[in-house]
């Protein structure tokens, strides 16, 4: 039986818009690998190029598997429209590009994924967008940024690789006030652990690579947000931009995903929990960014706005960049690759792989250190992946020729 609006996440996640009893019995939702969709006659092809009739007409616009991810994820986040594309960045690009025009301005915060960074000041920027930093957890900061010329405000929260909670409902009430936008990226939290709309923002951006597939086996995105703007991205940024359309065998692979998110996430939550503990109380660690920490400077803003602190974590070493290799190098469960959310736990290096697109420099300003290391916990037995964890660490202490810990 399909469910309500009232249902809780997992049942909504699992049967929101599919009754099987409209397509045969069939449990599963069937996958629609067509390109084009045929008319009944040539009026009716007509109608539906003129946006005078509903029916589908090429993938690119629209597909009955698409379409049910679609409504999942819509629901799911609180919006009433969403917009799947074939990647993270295919929904980033896919929006901004619709949003905003030379002479715009986009307000972001310092920290960003290397790829949405390379897009906006390396891309928007060369077409006469003026693309401004501002810390977004200073309030006073953003409201001396903001002018009539903001069309956007964009960030990530909490944001990749280095953890900086940003107060969202703050930032959607500031930025409105001048009548911009808000675009907020969720891909770390899922609409299980967050959801800007709720709290304010215009627009949510996913990479669905990440946690909502869960698996690693595909590469999509998703914009939600209200009907006009997804209407308006869908027909501007996607047709015309930058056809970054997904196929319907990744979007029912997502669909696949979507029914065990609950499940995972808590996995993947209680287990951060733990790993962040850890890792903080070794005497090989510098710094440790994990939300759920009450170190860290936004656990409380994280606290109101998230229902749990995700399974991400970035920290670094006494001895830095050559301790973080270490420490990579020494891990034999945990592997060494970039992405985030799946089944595995996977480290990786900001600074020389995910955040490479930003110089020495820019990384400085925007608080990426050369040191920075990122874990994305996966679904392992805990006790195992935290005893590599923990092996790994004292392997880094061992061969870093520090002292730590020395009280006077």
């Amino acid at each position: 039986m399909p469910s309500s609006p009232k249902s809780g996440f997992a049942t909504r996640a699992i049967h929101h818009g599919y009754d099987p009893m409209e397509h045969n019995g069939a449990l599963v939702p069937p996958v629609y690998m067509t390109s084009t969709f045929a008319f009944p006659d040539a009026a009716t092809g007509g109608q539906r190029f003129a946006g005078e009739g509903k029916g589908y007409i090429y993938t690119r616009l629209g597909n009955p598997t698409l379409n049910l991810l679609e409504n999942r994820l819509a629901v799911l986040e609180g919006g009433e429209a969403a917009l799947v594309t074939s990647s993270g960045m295919g929904a980033i690009t896919s929006a901004l590009w619709t949003l905003v025009q030379p002479g715009d301005e986009v307000i972001v915060d310092k920290t960003l994924y290397g790829c949405t960074f390379s897009f906006l000041r390396h891309g928007l920027a060369r077409f006469g967008v003026t693309v401004t930093h501002v810390d977004l957890t200073d309030g006073a900061a953003l409201d001396a940024a903001l002018s009539a010329k903001t069309r956007v405000v964009y960030f990530e929260s909490p944001a990749n690789p280095n953890m900086r909670v940003v107060d969202i409902a703050a930032v959607s009430v500031a930025a409105h006030r001048v009548g911009a936008l808000v675009m907020v990226d969720n891909t770390y939290c899922t609409p299980l652990l967050q959801r800007p709309l709720e709290l304010g923002a215009d627009l949510v951006v996913h990479s669905a690579t990440k946690y909502l597939g869960g698996h690693g086996d595909l590469t999509a995105g998703a914009v939600i947000g209200g009907v006009e703007l997804l209407g308006r991205i869908r027909m501007v940024g996607l047709k015309d931009m930058t056809g970054a359309v997904l196929s319907a065998a990744d979007a029912n692979l997502i669909l696949r995903g979507l029914k065990t998110l609950e499940l995972r996430m808590e996995r993947h939550c209680a287990t951060a929990r733990l790993a962040a503990d850890l890792i903080a109380a070794h005497p090989a660690v510098k710094t440790v960014h994990f939300p759920g920490l009450p170190s860290h400077p936004q656990h409380a803003v994280a606290k109101r706005q998230m229902s749990d602190f995700g399974g991400m974590i970035a920290f670094e070493l006494h001895d830095g960049y050559s301790g973080g290799l270490r420490f990579m190098d020494a891990l034999r469960l945990v592997t060494r690759a970039v992405s985030l959310g799946d089944a595995e736990t996977l480290v990786q290096h900001p600074a020389s792989m995910t955040h490479s697109t930003y110089s020495p420099e820019e990384r400085a300003m925007y608080g990426i250190s050369d040191g920075l290391v990122r874990l994305s916990i996966g679904l392992e037995t805990p006790a195992d992946l935290l005893a590599d964890l923990s092996q790994a660490l004292d392997h880094a202490l061992s061969h870093a020729g520090i002292v730590v810990g020395h009280c006077s």
